[in-house]
């Protein structure tokens, strides 16, 4: 990923020093038989992100069926809000001990943790079945050539947008350029009806939008490069930076948008499920955290991808986003990677597509998408001509931060184009 390698020691003490305490996390993880019992029963540890229904039921029904499959094998699942997860998993590498089995994007943040020493190598081990994965759903996974994730699903990020609200404001077709998307915005003020929904709080959800418009102005690769090289003050990313100050300009979003959470019943996916926003910016799984947090939208539910920029050297046809994947700590036992086999089954992927609406990573699977927006997302994922992982995980830990705040300050209206570039670029710098 261009990111120095940082060692173990340095990464732990950088965790520590950041306040994460040690003491109370010292029963997670640990060599590969402390978790076997005295009658041979062994214990795995499973962290996920699966909080919101159907898939927080779904999970912990696999679980079961796999203990069921595996009678000497119990399955402990912990599963919290992406937020959370990210806060104790930080707090876990200063412990040094990472769950036997973790939700992981792959890309820098992945990285770091396999530079520290404390990720399980899966080449391999998982080489007799991973080779049949969908090609594009591993490669956030693939370090220096090697295998640290086995992918369950895969994705994109697009616009999630209510036909009935867009109907009312006169809006014929999704838009395809931005200059038609800030028209579209114009149209739904003047109805007085709110244009987009945004999780200000949360700060990963303002990113989508600085990182699709540098994709669209700079092009796909140019992301890549700009870290590569540690520099983000090109003209570009100052202009993808300006299309979205003018976005907000026009007081696109709730009120109340910068305190609000993603899937609270008052947050973002809420507010668009409840028909109070007409839009929101986010991955496939939107339709499912809609429903689980507020009303849902059926029918009335559509998606755009992300419009090009008049002039710019990007197209609608490069996508930005990643999927979910699971790793596995250092010397975990063989128990936790015949459960990734098991995740990673035909079986078990069918199930996720019918019942989450997770897109598949086995292609036998593909067959059981039936909703004609996850449909859609897969079509845009199949044409793709260009793939940009999400840059809070594609960059070292640090790097992904200073992008979500300081596109955050943008939006709040306290840093400028100019200066969201050049903080990129110092802590870009300071990372070398």
């Amino acid at each position: 990923m261009g990111d120095p390698a940082l060692s173990r020691r340095g990464f732990l003490a950088a965790s520590a020093a950041a306040g994460l305490g040690m003491t109370a996390l010292s029963g997670c993880g640990g060599d590969s038989d402390e978790g076997e019992s005295a009658d041979g029963t062994t214990t795995i540890e499973w962290w996920n992100i699966s909080t919101t229904e159907p898939a927080h039921t779904v999970w912990a029904g696999l679980a079961k069926k796999f203990e069921a499959q595996n009678p000497k094998v119990k399955i402990k699942i912990v599963q919290l809000e992406n937020d959370a997860y990210k806060s104790k998993m930080t707090a876990l590498i200063a412990s040094g001990k990472l769950p036997d089995i973790f939700h992981t994007w792959g890309g820098g943040v992945l990285k770091q943790q396999v530079d520290a020493g404390l990720v399980e190598d899966l080449t391999d081990k998982t080489k007799p079945w991973a080779d049949g994965l969908l090609k594009v759903s591993k490669e956030a996974y693939l370090l220096d050539d090697k295998v640290y994730g086995i992918p369950f699903d895969i994705g994109m990020i697009g616009f999630w947008y209510n036909k009935a609200l867009f109907k009312q404001a006169g809006i014929t077709e999704p838009p395809t350029t931005w200059g038609a998307f800030l028209e579209a915005v114009s149209k739904l003020k003047a109805k007085n009806i709110t244009p987009i929904a945004l999780a200000g709080k949360e700060k990963w959800p303002g990113m989508y939008y600085w990182a699709y418009l540098a994709m669209r102005t700079a092009g796909a690769s140019a992301l890549q490069k700009a870290y590569d090289d540690k520099d983000f003050t090109g003209a570009e990313f100052v202009e993808a930076g300006a299309h979205l100050k003018t976005l907000v300009d026009l007081q696109p979003f709730q009120k109340g948008f910068l305190n609000a959470a993603y899937s609270t019943p008052t947050g973002q996916a809420a507010t668009v499920g409840n028909g109070k926003a007409a839009m929101e910016l986010m991955g496939q799984w939107a339709p499912n955290v809609q429903a689980d947090s507020g009303k849902g939208l059926g029918k009335d539910l559509g998606f755009f991808p992300f419009p090009a920029v008049e002039g710019g050297k990007g197209t609608i046809t490069e996508v930005f986003g990643g999927g979910g994947g699971h790793a596995l700590r250092r010397g975990a036992p063989q128990a936790a990677i015949d459960f990734l086999k098991f995740f990673a089954s035909e079986a078990t992927d069918l199930e996720l597509v019918k019942k989450t609406g997770a897109l598949p990573v086995v292609p036998n699977a593909e067959s059981a998408i039936t909703d004609p927006n996850i449909k859609a997302v897969q079509e845009q994922l199949n044409a793709a001509t260009g793939f940009q992982l999400y840059l809070d995980q594609a960059y070292a830990p640090a790097v992904g931060q200073e992008v979500n705040d300081s596109v955050a300050a943008l939006i709040a209206g306290s840093k400028s184009p100019e200066q969201v570039a050049q903080s990129i670029t110092k802590v870009a710098k300071e990372e070398q």
